[in-house]
């Protein structure tokens, strides 16, 4: 699956990181992305107005970045007029009001920087003229709808001491935006072998009453042993454990993960997409 990749900077480094949608690669003897290429074009069944737990209103995840950033987040954003980001060693998204005018696309422009590549989760409008679309990917949303969750015995909770295994794991599996202080958005699981990280899964987005599940990876050398699973509904056990309910996005080309996903409890709720846009302007390149 295509991958948008966007530059951020981490003190004097820059660091290129996956923007593209979370997804989950197959393990030995499980079909390719393209066994089910129709899978994802399906239509989507209408949900409840709420979840599986009182006010987890669905409508909310129009805009789950927005949402997440004026609401559990907040202590995250970074602002300026109606335009909120996530610091950029955090993640790398940004949220525009639902309907964004000129002022908004100017705020976007000033907030992040001339010449930054800016990944814009869901949008789906035209970019004002100076903008340039960089990478665009279809993608779904799934929510919980009738997982059977369960704590993982094997599984650790993984924090700052973890990241540097951690950006090593995402550096060689690719499932998604994941940054050194990602991991302070919530909660995130690992299993380790003989020492080593092998296999995680945290929370990302967090809309009030939903959590995201991200960073879903498997060292390639132990893919089909169902390690993603056991921490997908690890992850999920804890979320439900708060009263909230989980949801995730991945590619909708990545048909061996929504295939999975569903079989777990998890239901397609809307298609979305992953673009990328670059700010006019040129970013400046410092001086060694």
């Amino acid at each position: 699956m295509p991958e948008a990749y966007v530059s951020t900077r981490h003190g004097d480094r820059e660091a290129r990181v996956t923007a593209g949608p979370d997804r989950l690669e197959p393990g030995p003897g499980e079909p390719g992305p393209g066994a089910a290429a129709a899978h994802a074009d399906t239509a989507t069944a209408p949900l409840p107005a709420t979840g599986p737990f009182p006010g987890s209103d669905p409508r909310i995840l129009d805009n789950p970045a927005l949402a997440a950033l004026t609401g559990p987040h907040a202590r995250f954003a970074e602002r300026r007029g109606r335009v909120l980001r996530y610091p950029a060693d955090v993640s790398p998204w940004l949220a525009f009001p639902d309907e964004p005018d000129a002022r908004d696309w100017a705020d976007a422009a000033a907030l992040t920087g001339p010449g930054a590549e800016v990944p814009l989760l869901g949008f789906r409008g035209r970019v004002p003229e100076g903008w340039e679309v960089t990478s665009r990917i279809e993608g779904v949303q799934l929510v919980d709808d009738g997982l059977t969750t369960a704590p993982e015995p094997e599984a650790v909770r993984l924090g700052p001491a973890d990241v540097p295994e951690m950006l090593d794991l995402v550096e060689r599996t690719r499932p998604g935006p994941f940054l050194p202080r990602t991991v302070e958005l919530g909660t995130y699981l690992g299993i380790r072998r003989d020492g080593r990280l092998i296999a995680m899964a945290g929370e990302r987005l967090h809309p009030p009453g939903w959590t995201e599940i991200s960073a879903v990876c498997t060292d390639p050398a132990h893919r089909g042993e169902g390690l993603a699973t056991r921490l997908i509904l690890a992850v999920a056990h804890g979320i439900r454990e708060r009263g909230e309910t989980p949801f995730l996005h991945t590619g909708a080309a990545n048909t061996t993960a929504i295939r999975l996903y569903e079989s777990l409890g998890f239901r397609l709720r809307l298609r979305t997409a992953f673009m990328a846009a670059r700010a006019p302007g040129h970013r400046a390149v410092p001086v060694a």
